[in-house]
């Protein structure tokens, strides 16, 4: 039996190392958000200097250990296999409800989590052990640290409110200041905000770097006899002085004489400030745990006392981190940082949402966020009849993004946001993060920097009219998320300590492999999205600013829409024959996916016309019409889709062999006819539509054939009407497919035959 803790602490370490990557992946977008967002330095650049943050941040995050140890509970009250099983319940939790996020690509509190996953499990425990002895379950304080847990949902709920408005306030106050053409300010404005936001990252350093050291606690003659952690909590005043003056200087000679871009020093010492506070502070996320079972196994070992009766107060002591442990720790943690592709999809999302520029939305507007917008709209209205109109006319001036010049091809390559909200998101992330420490307030690396990221877009105006429902939206997913994590977690480790309490090892062994099957689950399926995001069928924006360049550019579009048609078209049928309610399922979605791909074309029309020679205006109609085509039928398809899906779903009779065999009959016929117009989009030999074009009437001839036969069939034999409304609506939106088809079709046609003899041709009525 004792052999079972030894293998728990292979485990624990196994997870460590797993956590380690998948806590990375999480909260990266803390400390990389704004580098990679304002594009001021290289991302190779940004990957070394955060690197050697968290190399840094790792090593001095022995003191922030203690949380995992005691913060939460009262470790004395516990006995060692108890211990056990609640590291091993917070562990297995914390890795599986970090990688959910991650897979989501949503930004979520490792210490949040790791919080509720100690406070969950240690409940559960403190329940099974009172229950036992038939005590009274009032006395679950006894187990618990309360004030600790009050604190940190007090910590919750302040750092999204207070990161948001002052993130808000001083970005509306620097782009009142510098507007969006700082870079033509005079030297000295640049200085003193330099001075500014690098004193306040730089102590922002002291006190999350050599605040957090060992030898942080030894005091000196020449700091007045206090210790070194004591001197940064109670002289900030002194310190950001000093450090404002010696900075401003630093900077007016950077910029006068070194023509130093001061904005980009600012985000590049941001960068490195971020990623050691993360290191610092959330390590104890990912490695506490496991660090301090060792430890508590180690004093089990040398007391030679049964499991089930050692005590482990121990835990309640100060013990050092073994240096060698951190330092393996910070390596695993830049490793995960260089090659996590998950990482950089939770980063995408924060960036969408802080995006300048328009993106593709991510998240659909709710009431709630609609709601919001409306409340904001109906504020700024009534400050309009409070400020004078010279006031308003000067304010909206300095707001004005400048014009850059780039071709339509380059548009994807511009900054999500400039270098002043850039440094304004690392300043006050740093300043928050600061004070919080100082005060000893428990507060969240992630809430502090994606709140404050949020507070700047919005006064920035990143959030107009055309994204503001979108952008709220996203942002109330995250934080509903954040309150989710909390309740998750509490729940999930208190059920999983449950499990591991009654089934000992035979539990562990099953929790661990469910554990690796679901992460492996979800590394596939994050691939799998992956793969789709860059599958070759993926429909592609027009940049062409002639009409023969739309021709061509559109004509691989029509090539995979086609393609695209007849899978879809043809797994209907296929699912409805075999009655395959999944294959059915996924064929819906695929229909949906595809409309949504062509609306995101037709949200870019605006761009496309804009970016229009002035002798070629005709594309624009060209391209509009074929939009609108395609338009027509992604909504058969998506039609089609969901009709044969909820047939089969709600368990209606299956159609009759005739029915199916009639359906395949003009699947078949429609698939020959999608292959030859697929190639010859494929090859551009427009010639080839022709050949098409003849045996439009053979399709609708056929389609209209087996309406007749229904209604007969109707009339005589048939005795449902569900099958009889599903074989009408199949056939009738076919007829529409068809024609939206041939309508698309005959636009290529046509134009390709006025290209070549214009005087000769007659364009066809559309059918």
């Amino acid at each position: 039996m004792d052999n079972i803790y030894f293998l728990m602490l292979i485990a624990l370490a196994i997870l460590a190392v797993a956590d380690l990557v998948v806590g990375v992946s999480n909260d990266a977008v803390n400390f990389l958000n704004s580098a990679i967002g304002s594009k001021a330095i290289s991302f190779k650049t940004i990957m070394i200097v955060a690197s050697f943050g968290i190399a840094a941040g790792a090593l001095f995050s022995s003191g922030m250990m203690e949380v995992a140890r005691k913060g939460i509970f009262n470790p004395g009250e516990f006995y060692f296999d108890e211990i056990m099983f609640i590291f091993m319940a917070v562990m297995i939790t914390d890795i599986l409800l970090l990688d959910f996020f991650n897979t989501l690509g949503m930004p979520t509190s490792t210490t949040v989590s790791i919080v509720f996953e100690l406070l969950g499990a240690a409940v559960a425990m403190s329940l099974i052990k009172i229950g036992a002895d038939n005590g009274s379950f009032t006395e679950v304080v006894n187990y618990i640290n309360n004030d600790k847990a009050i604190q940190i949902i007090f910590g919750i709920l302040l750092s999204v409110v207070v990161a948001f408005s002052i993130g808000a306030l001083v970005q509306w106050v620097s782009r009142l200041l510098l507007s969006y053409n700082f870079e033509k300010k005079p030297t000295w404005v640049g200085a003193l905000f330099g001075g500014f936001a690098l004193s306040s990252i730089t102590y922002f350093i002291l006190m999350k770097g050599i605040g957090g050291t060992s030898f942080a606690g030894e005091s000196f003659d020449i700091i007045g006899g206090i210790t070194i952690k004591e001197f940064l909590e109670t002289k900030v005043v002194v310190l950001v002085l000093i450090n404002f003056l010696i900075w401003s200087v630093l900077s007016f000679i950077l910029m006068k004489f070194a023509n130093t871009n001061i904005y980009k020093l600012i985000i590049g010492v941001g960068t490195f400030a971020l990623a050691l506070a993360f290191a610092g502070n959330d390590l104890v996320n990912f490695i506490g745990v496991p660090i301090a079972a060792w430890q508590s196994y180690e004093a089990w070992v040398a007391s030679g006392v049964a499991a089930s009766e050692f005590s482990m107060g121990i835990l309640a002591k100060k013990v050092p981190t073994p240096t060698l442990l951190l330092f393996i720790a910070g390596m695993v943690m830049v490793l995960t940082l260089w090659f996590s592709s998950k990482a950089k999809s939770v980063v995408k999302t924060s960036l969408d949402l802080s995006s300048q520029e328009d993106t593709k939305e991510r998240f659909q507007p709710n009431f709630l966020s609609r709601g919001l917008v409306r409340l904001a709209i109906a504020i700024s209205e009534s400050l309009t009849y409070i400020l004078p109109k010279s006031w308003q006319t000067k304010i909206d001036k300095q707001f004005e993004k400048p014009v850059i010049a780039l071709t339509k091809n380059k548009v994807h390559e511009l900054p999500a946001f400039d270098m002043v909200r850039a440094a304004v998101n690392l300043m006050v992330a740093g300043i928050l993060i600061s004070v919080a420490t100082s005060y000893k307030l428990p507060l969240s690396t992630t809430y502090v920097t994606f709140m404050v990221a949020m507070g700047t877009s919005l006064a920035d105006r990143a959030w107009g009219a055309e994204s503001a429902v979108y952008r709220v939206a996203g942002v109330l997913n995250v934080i509903g998320g954040w309150f989710g994590t909390a309740i998750i977690a509490f729940v999930a480790s208190g059920t999983i300590l449950a499990l591991i309490s009654f089934g000992k090892g035979a539990a562990i062994a099953v929790l661990l492999l469910l554990a690796i099957l679901l992460l492996a689950r979800n590394y596939i399926s994050h691939n799998k999205k992956a793969k789709e995001l860059r599958a070759e069928d993926s429909l592609n924006r027009a940049e062409s600013s002639s009409i023969q360049g739309v021709i061509i550019e559109s004509a691989e579009n029509i090539s995979n829409v086609l393609k695209r048609t007849n899978k879809i078209y043809t797994n209907s049928i296929n699912g409805l024959a075999k009655q395959d309610v999944n294959l059915l399922k996924k064929n819906k979605k695929q229909g949906e996916k595809l409309s949504n791909e062509i609306d995101d074309l037709r949200d870019h029309i605006f761009y496309f016309i804009k970016n229009l020679d002035e002798n070629s205006i005709g594309a624009s109609n060209f391209y509009i019409n074929a939009l609108g085509y395609l338009t027509d039928i992604a909504q058969s398809l998506e039609y089609i889709g969901k009709v044969s899906h909820k047939h089969v779903n709600n368990n209606h009779k299956k159609l009759k062999y005739n029915q199916i065999k009639e359906l395949k009959q003009i699947d078949l016929k429609l698939e020959e006819i999608l292959n030859q117009t697929q190639t010859a989009f494929t090859n551009q030999s427009f010639e080839q539509i022709g050949f098409v074009l003849d045996q439009k009437e053979e399709l609708f001839a056929m389609v209209s054939d087996k309406i007749q036969t229904q209604i007969a069939r109707t009339r005589t034999e048939e005795s449902s009407p569900k099958n009889t409304t599903l074989y009408f609506s199949l056939l009738l939106e076919t007829k529409d497919l068809i024609t939206s088809t041939m309508n698309l079709l005959q636009q290529y046609h046509n134009e390709h035959d006025s290209s070549i003899a214009p005087a000769t041709i007659e364009h066809p009525k559309k059918s």
